[in-house]
Parts: structure tokens; C-alpha cells; sequence
């Protein structure tokens, strides 16, 4: 589980409580719930964001809010080192000997690439296939982070109609001036209701789901690289320095004091 996004999320709603509790207490949390509103506003934005999308887009959009709370299970010099184990037998065994080491590989993008490798595909070939699954999977990622930017633009947009709403109805009866401050105040909760949901959820969760996907290209573009730099019979000392130009510095200092084998074995 992914614990910055639990801790933010979960802190953000502790920011709105204290400021509600701080300011009227416990029993002040009554005052901001109302139902006609919270219908109008996230009804009123889903619907309209439903309106932009397939159903099944939507759905997947919807479903996509629980990938926030996963951690990404990418470990980046643990694949380039995968990588330059695999740059080891090919150098030794042959391009022929990954077939059998493709079998243990969970990566399935990594393992598609080996076996197109094996197959003697031309390297142009390899690079094409591979960079547009690659741009097929970046474009999936988009209609879920675009899902959740339309929800952050409609929900501060239907919140004003609710409060429009309100305000109408309460200008056309005005003749007891005691109901004005209370009318006034649920006809300003739609707004609240909106702002929250652009800003509480919406956006956070597009901002995460932006991050997991730059991570997730850059380990296959890192990929792509290490499989063509294996097809093209490069020394894996030689694989292992392109492929950690990929990293921090101090990301290449912590993968030098904990992996560098592979360099010594390719040096025989």
C-alpha cells in the first residue's frame, strides 16, 4: 500500500475537520452535510464527466481511483541488474541460450522483448513493436488521468450551479428575513462540496496517477534499451553504464555498492 497517499489523503480530510471543529466544534459538522446538495454536486459532475466517456472509460476511471493506494512495484536497479544478468548469458551462451531464461522473467513487457530477440527480429523491428506497446500503455494510463482532471474541472463547476440553485430559490421568498443567513449557508455548501472534490481528491489522485505513469515508462524505456543493447552484442559493462545513466546520482552510488557482478563476470 502506498502510504503518502493514505497520509495525504487521510490528513487533507483532518485539515477540514479541524478548521469545521475549531471553529463551531463537534456538533458543528452537522451544519455541513445536506444531501440535496451532495446529489446535485457529485451527481451532477459524474454524470457530466460520464457524458464525455465510453462506458466503459468511465468505468475503468472509476476503478482506477484504487490505484493510488498501490505501491509501484518497481525496483530500478534491480531490473537493470536483471538486465545485465540477462546481457551475461547472451554474451556467453548466445542470443538463443534467453529463450529458457525468458521463462522465469514475471515482466511480461521484458519477456515479449527477449522472445522477439530470439527470434532473430530485426532490431529496428524490435525497437518499433515494443515503443508502440509502449505508447499504447501511456495512452491507457492518459484516459485515467484525464478521467480524474475532468472530474477536478466539474466539480467546482457543478458546485456553483447547486449554489445557484440555492440562491434563486431563496430570492424568490424573502419574506422572512430570519431564513436568509440559513438558506444562504446550504445554498454555499454545493460550492464547499465542489472545491473539496476538485481539490481533496480529483486532483491529488490525477497528480499520482501521473507520477506511477512516468515511473512505469521510464523502467520499459529503460528496458528497450538494455534488450537492444543485448541483440547488438554490447559489453554488459558497457549495458550496465547506459542503462544507470537512467538514474540519480545517488541512486548509481547505492546500485554500485550493491550489484555491480555483473560488470566483473562481463570482463572475462
Amino acid at each position: 500500500m502506498d502510504l503518502a497517499s493514505v497520509l495525504g489523503l487521510g490528513l487533507c480530510f483532518g485539515m477540514f475537520l479541524f478548521g469545521v471543529i475549531s471553529g463551531a466544534g463537534v456538533g458543528g459538522l452537522s451544519s455541513f452535510v445536506d444531501v440535496p446538495s451532495m446529489i446535485i454536486t457529485f451527481g451532477g459532475a459524474f454524470f457530466a464527466v460520464l457524458t464525455c466517456n465510453t462506458m466503459g472509460d468511465f468505468t475503468n476511471g472509476l476503478k482506477s481511483f484504487m490505484l493510488v493506494f498501490k505501491s509501484p512495484a518497481f525496483d530500478i536497479p534491480q531490473i537493470i541488474q536483471k538486465i545485465i544478468d540477462l546481457s551475461n548469458v547472451a554474451r556467453k551462451e548466445g542470443l538463443l541460450s534467453l529463450e529458457e531464461a525468458a521463462g522465469d522473467l514475471e515482466d511480461e513487457f521484458l519477456k515479449k522483448g527477449i522472445l522477439l530477440i530470439v527470434d532473430g527480429t530485426d532490431p529496428e523491428l524490435v525497437r518499433a513493436i515494443m515503443e508502440t506497446e509502449l505508447i499504447s500503455l501511456e495512452d491507457r494510463h492518459k484516459k485515467n488521468i484525464g478521467f480524474w482532471e475532468s472530474i477536478a474541472s466539474m466539480g467546482p463547476a457543478w458546485g456553483m450551479i447547486g449554489t445557484l440553485i440555492g440562491l434563486i430559490l431563496m430570492l424568490k421568498d424573502m419574506s422572512d428575513p430570519s431564513s436568509i443567513g440559513p438558506s444562504m449557508a446550504v445554498a454555499l455548501i454545493t460550492t464547499l462540496y465542489g472545491s473539496m472534490l476538485a481539490n481533496w481528491i480529483s486532483t491529488p489522485v490525477s497528480c499520482k496517477l501521473k507520477v506511477n505513469n512516468a515511473m512505469e515508462l521510464q523502467v520499459k524505456e529503460i528496458e528497450i534499451e538494455g534488450l537492444l543493447s543485448i541483440q547488438a552484442g554490447e559489453n554488459p559493462r558497457v549495458i550496465e553504464e547506459k542503462l544507470k545513466s537512467f538514474l540519480a546520482p545517488k541512486e548509481r552510488a547505492a546500485n554500485n555498492e550493491g550489484g555491480g557482478d555483473g560488470g566483473e563476470e562481463a570482463g572475462g
